[in-house]
This record gives C-alpha cells, sequence and structure tokens, in this order.
C-alpha cells in the first residue's frame, strides 16, 4: 500500500487543506493520505499553536466524509524537536509493508536542502509536489528528480495563519473550514 503523508499543524485544517488531500487521492498513484498532525513545526513560532488533542480532533472531523484520507498522531509521541526523516523511520519500522512518500507543496521543495538528511529522504521516499505561488526558484537537483513528482493540484492559496487573523478581527471565516471544523471552532472559542 502507497501512503501518502501529507504534514501540517493543521491550526486549523481548512477546505484548502483537503482540496489538496482529496486530489491527491483522487488522481495519484497514492492508495491512501495520512494527514500527519505536526507538534510543532522547528520552524515556526508555538504561541498561537492549538493543543495536539484538539487539533487533531478537527483534523478528524473534518474527515470523516473521506474514505481515502485519515488522521494521524505519529508524531505527538515522538521526541521534540522532530524532524521529518525521524517520523519516515519510525513509520518504516512500524509499517514494513507500506511505501511511504511525503506530499508538499512546491514552497517547501524550494527549501527542502534544508531539511535535516534530506539526502536519505529523497534516496528512500517518493515525494509529490503540489504547485504553491511563493518566492525563490527551486534547487536545480530537485528540478528533473526521478523521485519527486509533482501533481497538477488547484493552486489553494488559503492559510491557516489568515483563518486565525480573521477570527481575531471577527470576520466570518465559516465558508474557509469544513462544517464540523468551523463548529468546533466556534463552540469552543478557538483563536480568540
Amino acid at each position: 500500500m502507497k501512503i501518502g503523508l501529507y504534514f501540517g499543524t493543521f491550526n486549523p485544517i481548512h477546505v484548502g487543506h483537503l482540496a489538496i488531500a482529496n486530489h491527491m487521492a483522487e488522481y495519484s498513484d497514492l492508495d491512501k493520505i495520512w494527514m500527519v498532525i505536526t507538534p510543532h513545526n522547528p520552524f515556526k513560532k508555538k504561541s498561537s499553536l492549538l493543543a495536539n488533542h484538539h487539533r487533531y480532533r478537527m483534523v478528524d472531523i473534518a474527515l470523516e466524509p473521506y474514505d481515502k484520507i485519515e488522521p494521524s498522531k505519529i508524531e505527538f509521541d515522538l521526541p521534540q524537536p522532530n524532524y521529518t526523516v525521524n517520523t519516515l523511520a519510525v513509520l518504516e519500522e512500524k509499517y514494513p509493508d507500506y511505501e511511504f512518500c511525503l506530499i508538499m507543496g512546491e514552497d517547501n521543495l524550494k527549501s527542502l536542502h534544508k531539511w535535516k538528511n534530506y539526502e536519505v529522504i529523497l534516496e528512500r521516499h517518493d515525494i509529490y509536489v503540489y504547485p504553491r505561488i511563493s518566492e525563490g526558484a527551486v534547487e536545480n537537483q530537485f528540478k528533473d528528480h526521478p523521485k519527486i513528482h509533482k501533481v497538477a493540484a488547484p493552486i489553494m492559496e488559503l492559510s491557516s495563519t489568515a483563518i486565525r487573523k480573521g477570527i481575531v478581527a471577527g470576520k466570518n471565516i465559516r465558508p474557509l473550514l469544513p462544517e464540523g471544523v468551523w463548529k468546533e471552532v466556534d463552540e469552543m472559542r478557538f483563536y480568540k
């Protein structure tokens, strides 16, 4: 079974995340997509990050209608800060019959050369890249790499940061979140 790992803080998960995950599930050779909720990205500030269990619950709610996409909290029990290469090693050990691939935006591909042990990741795992509008260029070593597959997914210029700011400003962000997630955010007064 070929599993696409879509990592993110999902703070909160929004319709852009779902559109990309569903596109990967339906239009690539991946059998399933696991949305891996990351406890804390070493490159992000932690201040506005909801507790792991709240973000996991929202991802779980959002994914109820999708058979091929499921939440994963594999990183919750790993030492922090954690790196993708470590998560992949744990998953390979735990699920030896599965083939794990990464799903990332083109913006992340541009900084892949800065990732811990990125050469090991590329040697052992395929990477599925969806388009993003972002500054900078993809490193030459990644342009025609046999393990990197560009997927013509829709460009989603929607961010959790913008959604959180909208909530703080009292804006109606309801159309940007799956219905169940919007209810959870509203009832729990998240990000206010």
